[in-house]
């Protein structure tokens, strides 16, 4: 067995407060309970060694292994297939709104032959630095963390369990038709759960595979690439806290975006830039009530907030502040790659263009959605005044470089889409706002984006300021209504973004040696979610057959159960965290956009 299996070789389970990713092997190698942010009880994919996992696979013999999802649903199916027989392994959680503690649920069958199968459950809590105890209650294990602040976990099993060295260990065989099954759950006390229920596993499973079933039924998307779709829809509502209502930009933290190097982040956060993104998907597929709960946790960010200062570019899911970035010093990091970070100091930068997506997110949902309140409309007058007095200053953009502010393009752009968008809700819901000066700094950002970031040799809207050099964050600018998509400028631009950036299907956010600088050294993968902007862009100037083309081969470099991490190694290989939200909301949206118009072209 390898010691770090490829990043794409996982599956993703979750109960809308956390997640658990299922390696092909049959070994759940990154975890953290009981919340999207709070610390590891697996993580086996930042240190083979120190991090932990919760593995049950043969224990002997050579086995071919598949996986995939049972259609429309988030259950993950593992097949184990060898000489001694066939096996199917089903890994879930147990929806925890529904009364359930986190409750993840492994259930292995053999269907052909006889196997005899291992299973190792090794959690190590708090990132891989805190003791902990094992208490054993009949075929009930306790594992009690030191540290009185972290959860304590239960886990029951259908085998006989030992204890080695912090660990629950089991050999088993199965025969044709036999089953065992392990529920890994928060321990509450003395308190059963509803784990303890004889039909548990059977009720539990019927139970979450109906839910996925009705969630995805409400998908209005009946287009060409339907199974595409749905798979990222099921994502992104995996990625989203039922009990806050915000989405994280992905599950994990500190995969690396090149391996051995330092761009090593940590994603399990909101960001106020996905916010449009998020929203258009979301209400595009008829998912008002998560677009609802969406738009009141940003409502609330946005009530918070102190006049004068510029809004966070992030918050932990609950909607906090505090991100501090530590280094996790005792993991060596997927494939050493180092540091290990948690948190995330970007929370501190100043991003311009988070308020362009704030306010196109709101104009979406006020005019799709529900009308938006007047004690909401006041605190963003608020948020665009500050825009309108702040636009030119520099910041450090939508890729967060820690090389030095720019005045960025994309920026800039955000910052006129900001007031743009608020103008058009003022005048819709007659709102009061001081429409004459809005207008008069609209314009002029306007200008100055077609003076100062307009490189005639280049005959192409430029990164930054004066800059010799593309940006694939241009490709947003049709998308939001800046410039028609047939521009004359725009389609030189686009030329320019394919000649520079364009590799196949695969799109770089930018050059590396050209580009303002991000602080870090060394090359990284194609960004998959500028692959599905490209798409969309050639879709919306009406080169349909390339579009299609090319988002067919994007969409084949999914994993082998659709999903995505941010970027793509030049290998193919998946690098970053993963899956990445806004890689799955581009392919929604590219996917709808595109299938529209081929069908506006059939008809």
């Amino acid at each position: 067995m390898e010691e770090y299996q490829p990043i794409e070789n996982y599956g993703v389970i979750g109960d809308l407060a956390t997640i658990a990713l299922v390696g092909i092997s049959g070994s759940i190698d990154f975890m953290c309970f009981p919340r999207f942010d709070s610390p590891t009880i697996f993580a086996a994919l930042l240190d083979a060694k120190r991090g932990g996992r919760f593995r049950i696979a043969p224990a002997a013999g050579h086995f071919k292994n598949r996986q995939r999802y049972f259609p429309d649903t988030n259950i993950l199916l593992t097949r184990f297939m060898g000489e001694a027989g066939i096996a199917d392994m089903s890994d879930f959680m147990a929806m925890h709104h529904l009364g359930h503690r986190h409750t993840l649920v492994r259930r292995v069958k053999v269907v052909r032959g006889e196997i005899e199968f291992q299973m190792q459950c090794a959690p190590k809590f708090d990132y891989g630095r805190a003791d902990h105890k094992i208490e054993r209650k009949s075929r009930k294990f306790y594992f009690v963390p030191d540290k009185k602040s972290l959860p304590a976990l239960l886990l029951r099993s259908s085998v006989p369990l030992k204890g080695e060295n912090g660990e629950a260990v089991a050999r088993f065989k199965l025969k044709d038709g036999q089953t065992a099954f392990f529920i890994l759950e928060e321990a509450d006390g003395d308190e059963d759960s509803l784990s303890a229920r004889e039909d548990y596993v059977s009720e539990a499973f019927k139970e979450t595979m109906n839910y996925w079933l009705t969630w995805i039924s409400r998908s209005k998307y009946r287009g060409r690439w339907r199974e595409m779709v749905n798979r990222s829809a099921l994502a992104l509502k995996l990625m989203t806290s039922q009990a806050h209502g915000s989405i994280v930009a992905a599950p994990t933290f500190a995969l690396p975006e090149k391996i051995g190097g330092e761009r090593n982040w940590d994603y399990r956060y909101t960001w106020i830039r996905d916010a449009s993104f998020t929203l258009y998907a979301l209400m595009r597929l008829g998912y008002t009530e998560e677009a609802q709960a969406f738009m009141l946790w940003m409502e609330e960010r946005c009530r918070e907030q102190k006049p004068g200062r510029p809004l966070q570019v992030m918050y932990r899911l609950d909607g906090s502040h505090e991100l501090p970035e530590k280094v996790l010093k005792n993991f060596e990091g997927y494939e050493k790659s180092r540091p290990v970070r948690i948190g995330n100091a970007a929370s501190e930068q100043l991003q311009l263009d988070i308020y362009g997506e704030l306010m196109d997110s709101i104009y979406i949902y006020n005019r799709h959605g529900q009308p938006i309140s007047y004690d909401f409309w006041v605190d963003l007058v608020a948020i665009v005044e500050w825009v309108c007095k702040n636009w030119r200053k520099p910041d450090t953009g939508i890729w967060e470089v820690r090389g030095g502010p720019r005045q960025f393009l994309y920026s800039r752009a955000m910052c006129w889409l900001a007031i743009d968008r608020a103008m058009k809700i003022a005048q819709q819901r007659s709102y009061p706002a001081p429409l004459v000066r809005w207008l008069r700094t609209r314009n002029e950002i306007y200008r100055s984006i077609y003076v100062d970031f307009w490189n005639p040799k280049l005959k192409s809207f430029v990164q930054y300021k004066r800059s010799k050099t593309v940006d694939a964050a241009c490709l947003l600018l049709p998308m939001v209504k800046f410039i028609s998509p047939i521009d004359p400028r725009w389609m030189s631009t686009l030329e320019a973004i394919k000649k520079d950036l364009v590799q196949d299907s695969l799109v770089y956010r930018y050059l590396p040696e050209k580009a303002a600088p991000d602080g870090f050294d060394g090359n990284e993968g194609t960004f998959s979610m500028c692959s599905f902007w490209y798409v969309e862009c050639l879709s919306r100037a009406n080169d349909l057959q390339q579009a299609r083309f090319i988002f067919e081969k994007a969409l084949g470099y999914a994993n082998h159960v659709g999903l995505y991490a941010e970027q793509l190694g030049p290998c193919g290989e998946h690098l970053g965290n993963f899956p990445q939200a806004l890689t799955h909301i581009a392919l929604i949206s590219a996917a709808w956009n595109l299938n529209e118009r081929l069908n506006e072209e059939q008809k």
